[in-house]
């Protein structure tokens, strides 16, 4: 069957009225007759596409007291290969210099636009070192008229919590605010269906999107790789910056592939005004010798969600940095470390009166400024500090220092930008490898860094978002740290690595920052899934070997619940291709799948054919979780 958008199920309908003229028998569009009407602008067409109240709300748009039919997109959702019916995008089959949506054979300003620039990609998130990944990127072209479909809020099914009474889980139909959350399921539409209940409450986003190394999920398409990676990040950033608070932060780490035209494009969706800093991480201790130069590092881009109300906190001082301060002379005022009394060359400027001896009276030795400096402080305030006893003379030279209290610096220190001992990625995979006994998931980032990240820019019980979830990192640490977190990954390791690590971490796991923060367990999430609909098919396809299993599954698609892209004439489609070699057969399959449809709507979920397949404690929290909001 063919299953039409609704607008064109709208556009059929207007057309029905003129009987043959526009309709095949079988209820396809003629679409020849009908473009050239629309071309000629053919009044009573006219007025009966517009007296539709759908079709003027997406194709017109006012300036002034005029009101300009967009007839140009309207005819562009009807040109397209013989067993498509229309498209929404020029720009998957045509590639160029436009201006104002039109190609430069057709206007003398030129800009440039890309391949899907126009389109959102739903894409998976596929990370480079899984090569046996389910869901592989797909550079898919989705309709404009069905986006708001492809993003409405989702079904949750599957879900438990994980605490220390139910250390594998137990079906609940709550949810609270209080709670953590983990979410299994395509990133870019979690995201959305998370957005009304958290938008401008997460403090922190962290990720570490695919790096798009010709290695990852992004070389679908070598011609057009670049942009694809780049509208497949803005996709998630447009949404995710909409989740920040207002004082809220995002980390995003990369490396040298993208990270320029990342810089551009966090610009572009935070402002350029909202960029805070890049921070430099050394990943590795020496340099890899694969190459005349050795990449050591790797970069995260920090932006703010509003410059001005940013809060970011100085990193706690170390015990090591702690040490340095003592007291040997029992003084009352506690630990102390010398500092030097004179000034000039540290950035101050030589004043004569500060010029003066200083004298140790137990000695009755004086002592001046070296050459060229003067003293810090004046004799008055040097007389109060000696009486106080805040100034010590060194044993071995005799020479003045200041008493620098350890109760009177500040809490924390700065963070510098560039990262030297703050984890290395052979730190991380053995973290895996002493969690699990095996190196399961390759090259994920360490704990420290993670811990550094988010003690720069959240405080206790704020909430962390890391939609790149991998083996779950950021949100082990956020636990062990008392922060709030949601994870959301799409791909089968969630329940192998993912999840399992949490059930470590709540059993109080003693590895990565466990002993830095006298970690000894506790703590619970909840784990959930976005309920799959197309979803399976889609996966079934990618399994196929040849053509022969296409068949199958094709036919089991077309006789069974499948949602095909509307614009998709099946009898026409399985004719045309029939011939085709298996890996063109197999990449036109993957296309008719609509993609709107791979995960079902929480609008349905009390459709009849639906709720049947929700349990009672699913049903429970997809009402709680979404209380409110629809």
């Amino acid at each position: 069957m063919t299953v039409d958008s609704t607008i064109i199920q709208e556009v059929k309908k207007v057309l029905k009225g003129f009987g043959d003229t526009y309709l095949k028998d079988t209820g396809a569009l003629k679409r020849s007759k009908l473009i050239e009407d629309l071309d000629k602008y053919t009044p009573i067409l006219m007025k009966e596409l517009l007296a539709s109240p759908l079709i003027a709300k997406t194709y017109t748009e006012a300036i002034g007291d005029t009101t300009i039919f967009k007839l140009n997109q309207f005819i562009e959702m009807f040109t397209y290969k013989a067993y498509w019916e229309d498209s929404y995008t020029k720009y998957s089959n045509k590639i160029g210099l436009t201006a104002g949506g039109k190609f430069i054979d057709e206007t003398a300003d030129v800009v440039l636009d890309f391949p899907f620039k126009d389109t959102v990609l739903k894409a998976g998130m596929t990370k480079e070192d899984d090569k046996n990944a389910d869901e592989p990127f797909l550079n898919e072209v989705i309709a404009k008229s069905e986006i708001d479909m492809l993003l409405e809020p989702k079904i949750f099914i599957n879900t438990r919590k994980y605490d220390t009474e139910n250390p594998d889980g137990t079906p609940v139909s709550s949810f609270s605010d209080d709670d953590n959350l983990i979410i299994k399921g395509n990133n870019l539409i979690a995201l959305h269906s998370i957005k009304e209940r958290y938008a401008g409450k997460v403090k922190l986003i962290y990720i570490d999107p695919p790096y798009n190394t010709g290695n990852d999920s992004f070389n679908y398409n070598d011609n057009f790789n670049h942009s694809a990676w780049l509208t497949f990040v803005k996709n998630r950033l447009e949404v995710a910056k909409e989740l920040l608070s207002e004082n809220g932060s995002i980390f995003v780490s990369c490396d040298d592939n993208e990270q320029a035209y990342l810089r551009v494009l966090m610009d572009s969706v935070f402002g350029r005004e909202n960029f805070y800093t890049t921070i430099i991480w050394r990943k590795r201790t020496t340099a890899p010798n694969d190459r005349p130069i050795g990449r050591m590092h790797e970069y995260v881009h920090v932006y703010a969600k509003n410059q001005k109300s940013i809060q970011l906190y100085l990193q706690p001082r170390s015990e090591e940095s702690k040490a340095k301060y003592k007291n040997p002379d029992n003084d009352p005022n506690g630990s102390w470390t010398s500092a030097d009394l004179s000034a000039n060359g540290k950035g101050n400027r030589f004043v004569a009166s500060l010029v003066f001896p200083i004298k140790n009276v137990k000695t009755g030795e004086e002592f001046f400024p070296a050459e060229g400096k003067c003293w810090l402080y004046n004799a008055e305030k040097v007389d109060q500090y000696l009486s106080e006893g805040r100034i010590g003379f060194r044993e071995k030279t005799g020479t003045p220092f200041l008493k620098r209290y350890l109760s009177e610096v500040r809490d924390g220190v700065t963070l510098p930008t560039i990262l030297n001992e703050h984890g290395f990625s052979s730190n991380s995979s053995q973290e895996i490898k002493k969690l699990f006994g095996d190196g399961r998931f390759e090259y994920p980032k360490p704990e420290r860094l993670l811990q550094t990240i988010i003690q720069a820019s959240t405080k206790e019980n704020d909430i962390v978002l890391d939609f790149h979830m991998g083996s779950a990192t950021t949100q082990a640490v956020a636990m062990k740290m008392h922060r709030r977190f949601i994870g959301i990954e799409q791909m089968d390791y969630i329940n192998t690595v993912s999840v399992e690590r949490l059930k470590k971490v709540i059993a109080g796991e003693q590895g990565g920052i466990s002993k830095a923060v006298n970690w000894q367990g506790g703590g619970s999430f909840i784990y959930t899934e976005l309920f799959e609909k197309n979803q399976g098919y889609l996966k079934d396809i990618l399994a196929s070997k040849d053509n022969q299993a296409l068949e199958v599954v094709y036919d089991r698609m077309v006789e069974g619940t499948a949602e095909f892209d509307f614009r998709v004439d099946l009898d026409t489609f399985k004719t045309d291709t029939q011939d085709m070699n298996f890996t063109d057969r197999k990449k036109l399959l993957l296309q008719i799948i609509d993609k709107n449809q791979l995960y079902y709507q929480y609008s349905e979920i009390d459709d009849t054919d639906v709720r049947d397949l929700v349990s009672d404690e699913d049903y429970g929290f997809n009402d709680k979780f979404y209380e409110g909001q629809l």
